[in-house]
């Protein structure tokens, strides 16, 4: 499943569908303080039913589940779906994942206690999703908005990567991050109000490899690249670690949370 957005790399098509199996294997990387910030808020503990959009594969869901929420989780890619069950499956967690569009679900009023949107939400229709939350969440539930993002500008080796990204897509819009918090739309706004806004620093750890790899699975290479690209890419990246980088290393990151509740 490919996505064109206009206002997402001029329009460049990508889908992360393409990168599932290196997204399941290297895209699960917020460190436990990030989690930590969520349960301090109230967000995915015991007794509450939770919704994750655009879940991929099922990272939220899967480190949250030791806190007792019930879960759920939806994502447009039928491959990330495939990669969350499986994963799931292999941790013996009970989550329930579907195929389908943030637009396009189908819960019942008042579903959910919480929903989720982490790395994802600038993906979705606002004005068509909004109402739609507002309607499937309980009364005094909460959606969540979520983002981490490598500082390019603070951290060297981040700032290396991401211009290679550019060298090789120079549409990519997904670099270039400071600090700052969570954008909400006018549109979500007519349904909710943030009620909680927080950002932190996160030193992220990697090694060559994992670093190597959560970069190929980003938007600007492995979503939307040609294969024989993204081999180039990774041919040159690698090279780039092993002059500038340690074997192990911490990534400089800014999280930001916002916590809205339905009018």
């Amino acid at each position: 499943m490919e996505i064109i957005k206009e206002k997402i790399d001029s329009g460049k098509a990508f889908g992360f569908g393409r990168t599932s199996k290196g997204y399941a294997k290297y895209r699960d990387i917020y460190p436990k303080e990030f989690y930590e910030k969520l349960v301090e808020c109230g967000i995915g503990v015991n007794g509450q039913d939770c919704l994750d959009l655009g879940t991929g594969t099922g990272v939220i869901p899967r480190n949250m589940y030791k806190y007792g929420a019930k879960w759920t989780g939806t994502d447009i890619s039928e491959n990330q779906i495939a990669q969350a069950n499986l994963l799931a499956l292999n941790n013996k967690m009970d989550i329930r994942f579907r195929v389908v569009s943030a637009e396009n679900m189908d819960f019942p009023d008042e579903s959910f206690d919480i929903i989720t949107a982490c790395q994802c939400f600038w993906y979705f229709d606002t004005k068509e999703l909004a109402p739609k939350l507002a309607r499937m969440l309980k009364k005094d539930g909460r959606l969540v908005v979520m983002q981490m993002a490598w500082l390019p500008e603070e951290d060297r080796i981040a700032g290396l990567s991401e211009k290679l990204v550019l060298e090789y897509n120079p549409e990519w819009s997904g670099g270039g991050w400071t600090r700052g918090p969570v954008y909400i739309s006018d549109d979500v706004l007519e349904s909710f109000d943030i009620v909680h806004r927080e950002g932190f620093d996160l030193n992220v750890p990697f090694t060559r490899e994992s670093w190597n790899g959560r970069m190929k699975t980003c938007r600007g290479i492995g979503a939307s690249l040609s294969d024989v690209e993204i081999a180039a890419w990774e041919r040159e990246h690698r090279a780039l670690l092993a002059l500038t980088a340690p074997e192990e290393f911490d990534v400089l990151h800014y999280a930001a949370i916002a916590v809205l509740k339905k009018k």
